[in-house]
Formats: C-alpha cells, structure tokens, sequence
C-alpha cells in the first residue's frame, strides 16, 4: 500500500502565493495617489473598453491589475454592495473601509479554499472632504489588507516606480504634476514610450459635490506630461 501524498501547509501556501504573485507581475502598473484636488489613478491600457479603473459609489474608486475577469468580478460585485448598503441605509454608509474589508474577506476565503487563488492586486480609493479624510486600502491576492498612505503602485516595477513617486504625491501636490510624475514613472520602469491615448486614468474629484470620479481628458494629459 502506497503512502498517501502529502505536502506540508506552508509549502502549499507559498506554492499559491508564487502562483498568484507571478500572474499580477504580468499586468502594467497602476499608480493611485493622493493629491491637492483629490485622488489620482493612471495606468497604461490601450483598450478603451476592457477597464482596470472605475467607479464604486460617490467617493470610491477601484483600480485592479492581474487576471481582468477576476477583479472586474470583484469590482461588479463591489457596486453592488455599495448600491445595497447606500439604498438599503444611507449613501453617507457606503465608506472605502466598509468596501477593502468585504474584499479582504472574499480574497482571503478563495486563497484558502479554492483550487486556484485569485491573480489579482486592488486598490480602493476614497476621496474625503479635506485631504486628511482620504483614504487608499490595497487588498492582495490573499486577502491581505493595508492602509496605503497616499500612494499605491499595483503590477510591475512597483518599487521603482513608488521610489519615483516619493515627493510626487500627497496633499500639497497639484493633480497635474503628480499626474506627469506618474505618467513619467510608469514609461521609464516599462522601458517604452507610451502615447498619450493609450494611459487609462481617473480623478476622485473632492470639488465636486456628489458624484466625484471622472475621467482625465488627453488634453489634460499631454499637458501634463509636457
């Protein structure tokens, strides 16, 4: 009688942690980060319909990169529960911390539970009234959840591209300049140009009075990026 096969739990979970890691470093980067007139989100996407940048609910924003069926999954799923809870109680208690910690608990069920973990990093934005109520929560792969302070890069040459945006970010820093400083980030870690149509952004608008997501025009780009 043969020995039943047996693999030791944490080499199992490394094993799926690899998998997962693997198939998110193929996406381009995304960076989303705080600014003076909001919350900033540019990636590189030349599809004008397949989006990795959206719109959640009056304040949140999602941006997704890994597998494009898993996190627009994930994002359906998140503007339904956010339309729920706002319909059901008041649109003031649909908050991002509500929305990243029902995503922390999906993600981290299927890691442990399902035959293949989920390829995918997001990030959930929430635009507040002043800068000091914003707030940017990464979920990964593994349910794994962080508070993100006013800066998150998903995909390929996140640390590179985090270094570039060091002083590029935050409260005092006009939406334009650290949209150039993103654009500028992201080409140089890819090693190509990217034209100026091919970039998918989105702004959380804090001026704005009820639904604040919009999306940057190539004018607004170019000129940004000089």
């Amino acid at each position: 009688m043969t020995a039943p096969f047996y693999v030791p739990p944490e080499q199992l979970v490394k094993d799926r942690a690899d998998f997962a890691r693997k198939g998110i470093s193929r996406g381009r980067a995304i960076v989303v980060a705080q600014a003076n007139e909001g919350i900033l989100l540019i990636g590189e996407n030349a599809s004008p319909t397949l989006r990795k940048i959206g719109e959640v609910y009056d304040r949140i924003a999602f941006a997704g990169v890994g597998r494009f069926n898993e996190f627009e999954t994930l994002r359906v799923a998140g503007v339904r529960y956010a339309d729920l809870r706002g319909y059901s109680y008041a649109r003031a208690d649909v908050t991002g911390k509500g929305l990243a910690n029902a995503y922390s608990q999906t993600l981290g069920q299927i890691f442990s539970h399902e035959v293949k973990p989920y390829e995918v990093d997001i990030v959930v934005a929430e635009v507040g009234l002043s800068s000091s109520e914003d707030h940017l929560f990464h979920i990964q792969f593994d349910g794994t959840l962080r508070d993100a302070e006013g800066l998150a890069v998903l995909g390929s040459d996140e640390e590179t591209i985090a270094d570039s945006m060091v002083d590029k970010h935050g409260p005092d820093v006009p939406v334009q300049v650290a949209l150039g400083a993103a654009c500028a980030a992201i080409q140089e870690a890819s090693g190509y140009p990217i034209d100026t149509d091919s970039w998918e952004t989105g702004l959380l608008d804090r001026t704005a009075e009820r639904r604040t997501f919009r999306r940057l025009t190539v004018a607004e780009i170019a000129a940004a990026r000089g």
